[in-house]
């Protein structure tokens, strides 16, 4: 067997919590400063974003994550921001993604809604064939824009219903935007046929992860990890089958948590929780999903058998279909045979 660090680089994964934006790498980001050089807080040097994106706590980072979505501004933006985000998610061995995107912060900046999502759809038929990923899309709303946001997103999903677009979310922050209020616009979504992935259980407690459960329908569970707290709602999670979408070094740069030593993922797994592992907001984080996985592996005291486990529980947890599934399983199921 290879060493842990080359057995990750070449594990074949799928990417279930990362988003859209959050995902520009620095050279990308840098290009976009540059050409709003003068109107934008983002430095244009790719070296200064390390320090840029050093957040006091989760409220700054969401003000440092808009500033960058204030960068994309036209179509032609929004199409070299998701293949190039298609390209560090191959070169991960990444076979499949679902991006959360947040179509209301680009529609409200002045990007017509079916030009955004034209550019995001021909970027993803442009990567499949590039690159050899599928991606499907989150269509979440920012919840530190209200109740508006969510009617906009709603009706961009519905009424533009591109062919990537799978589910339904809601991300931002959590305190002070309580989860039950977007009730009605998810009972619509899922009415729909879109799936429910809120972002839940984060930098609040376990009651936010219920109120998703219960007037959201999640089906999974973005971050979920106040969970740990709870264990009636450890012991409901694992009989349902319920995923969380953890993301171990954002949740530490967001000081959702202290320490990674102090993070809560071996006690959801201990717990039966169905756990997926990915990278949230990897450039702004300083990671990547293959980090993300290491970071399982020394918190979870696996090796390479168990971190190929971690990496079925995501195919398992996915919005693929079977057959998407059963091919990608095999695949990691045949990677390990190799010993490689």
């Amino acid at each position: 067997m290879t060493d842990l660090p080359t057995f990750i680089a070449g594990l074949p994964k799928v990417e279930l919590h990362v988003h859209h934006v959050g995902s520009a790498s620095p050279r990308i980001v840098a290009e976009l400063a540059a050409r709003h050089e003068g109107r934008t807080p983002v430095p244009a040097d790719p070296a200064a974003l390390a320090d840029y994106f050093v957040f006091r706590d989760f409220a700054h980072f969401i003000e440092l994550y808009l500033s960058v979505v204030d960068l994309v501004r036209d179509p032609e933006d929004v199409w070299i921001l998701t293949h190039e985000v298609a390209r560090e998610l191959a070169r991960q061995q990444v076979r499949y993604a679902e991006l959360t995107v947040t179509p209301y912060s680009h529609v409200h900046r002045g990007i017509p809604a079916p030009a955004f999502c034209e550019a995001i759809e021909d970027a993803r038929k442009r990567a499949a064939a590039d690159f050899g990923i599928e991606l499907r899309w989150c269509f979440d709303i920012p919840g530190e824009a209200g109740l508006p946001a969510a009617e906009e997103t709603l009706r961009i999903s519905l009424e533009e219903r591109p062919d990537g677009l799978i589910s339904f979310g809601l991300g931002g922050p959590e305190i002070g935007v309580p989860r039950p209020q977007f009730k009605p616009y998810f009972d619509q979504a899922r009415a729909a046929g879109l799936r429910s992935v809120p972002h839940a259980g984060e930098t609040t407690g376990p009651q936010t992860v219920w109120d998703a459960l219960r007037d959201l329908g999640a089906e999974r569970i973005g971050h979920g990890i106040s969970a740990a707290e709870d264990p009636e709602l450890l012991a409901y999670l694992a009989e349902h089958r319920i995923a969380l979408e953890v993301c171990p070094t954002s949740n530490v740069r967001t000081r959702a948590v202290a320490t990674i030593d102090e993070h809560p993922l071996r006690r959801l797994v201990d717990a039966g929780v169905l756990v997926t592992v990915n990278s949230d907001d990897p450039p702004m984080f300083g990671t990547t999903l293959n980090d993300e996985y290491a970071v399982a592996a020394r918190l979870l005291g696996v090796g390479p058998e168990g971190l190929a486990a971690l990496a079925k529980d995501a195919v398992s947890a996915s919005f693929l279909d079977i057959g998407g599934k059963q091919r990608i399983s095999a695949e990691i199921d045949a990677y390990v045979a190799t010993g490689r």
